[in-house]
């Protein structure tokens, strides 16, 4: 193997595909990028065993081959290197060479990378996924033993047109963002992983599913991941129906006074206390050794109503949001409310409330 390449390019398609790649491992080969070289320039490939990430970049090829190299290290050279770097392959060091440096790496042989085979796939479709996804991934779960709410729910959804849907629930917030389907063939829901969710690329890509792997390509970047092999709840059955008390507020207003009241928490998920009647939301945070109360103007005509929610969650929902009126809609004190922005089409939260 011997090529030249540009230096921002190698470091480009090496910082690319290092991010699907674990820092730490116990296996040596996860800790390595496959390099091929041959006529159409250099594709470099890593992976962690449930997801793969390739992109190619140009590259001046004298000889062609494959090898394994370790990525963090190939990786760190690219970025300090002064020029066009040139790499061989001689015995079995990888010598990098840039302007007067010159580096010789350990190998591995290019046989030892596993593969991931994407399979067939029955759907694809052209979409800005990252977009879609963004407004829901924060309410994905963290805990390991309902592995099936650890990433983010995509199916489609008749409601009168066909659409798309990306939903995530840990059980006490939950995210739907809904857009109009742009493809043609139908999929079962599937279950994106969070490490998946978090390095989709962003702007419109290319989506290809089946029942076990989802695969998204990006110019020449390509990313292949198994999918959660779970079931997604019926998040439909929880979603409030009757909340006819509907207040409206200044999103970034209630944002400060929600922060502000919080301070005097002295447990990590204190509750909030709203305290909801004509024209106003006050905000009231108890402690052992501090009271703090704050007011917003809003817009209501229901009846009084006295609910709680965890402060930190009340900041996540709000801050998927944009800037101005948020309506919050409820049944009562102790059903979950209903978070919707009219400058944000098709995004709808839930959100438990707390006793207060």
């Amino acid at each position: 193997m011997r090529f030249s390449i540009a230096r921002q390019d190698l470091a480009r398609v090496l910082t690319n595909v290092g991010r699907v790649i674990e820092a730490r491992n116990t296996i040596p080969i996860l800790g390595n990028v496959l390099l091929a070289a041959d006529a159409n320039g250099l594709r470099v490939t890593g992976t962690d065993l449930d997801i793969v990430a390739t992109d190619v970049a140009a590259a001046t090829v004298e000889q062609p081959g494959t090898v394994c190299v370790d990525a963090k290290l190939l990786a760190d050279i690219s970025k300090k290197a002064g020029g066009d770097v040139s790499v061989s392959l001689e015995a079995d060091k990888l010598v990098v060479k840039s302007g007067r440096s010159l580096f010789k790496l350990a190998t591995l042989p290019a046989a030892d990378f596993p593969s991931l085979d994407g399979g067939k796939f029955s759907a694809s479709f052209d979409i800005d996924l990252a977009a879609l996804f963004a407004p829901v991934a924060f309410a994905m779960s963290t805990e390991e033993t309902r592995y099936y709410l650890n990433g983010v729910f995509l199916h489609l959804y008749e409601d009168g047109d066909q659409c798309l849907r990306a939903v995530a629930t840990d059980g006490h917030r939950l995210s739907r963002h809904q857009v109009a389907y742009p493809g043609e063939d139908a999929f079962t829901g599937i279950i994106v992983p969070r490490k998946t969710v978090g390095v989709v690329p962003k702007g419109l890509v290319n989506v290809a599913v089946s029942e076990s792997k989802i695969r998204i390509t990006s110019g020449d970047f390509i990313l292949t991941s198994k999918l959660i092999d779970g079931a997604f709840p019926d998040y439909e059955r929880i979603m409030p129906r009757n909340n006819d008390n509907v207040v409206t507020v200044d999103r970034d207003a209630f944002m400060k006074a929600a922060d502000r009241v919080a301070t005097v928490s002295s447990e990590r998920g204190r509750a909030v206390k709203l305290s909801i009647a004509p024209g106003a939301v006050g905000f009231t945070v108890n402690n052992a050794d501090a009271v703090a109360t704050d007011e917003v103007e809003a817009a209501y005509t229901g009846e009084p109503i006295e609910i709680g929610f965890n402060a930190a969650y009340l900041r996540d929902l709000f801050g998927v949001l944009p800037s101005g009126p948020v309506t919050l809609a409820l049944a009562d004190a102790g059903s979950p409310g209903l978070f919707t922005s009219a400058g944000f089409e098709g995004l709808t939260l839930v959100g438990m409330p707390m006793r207060v």
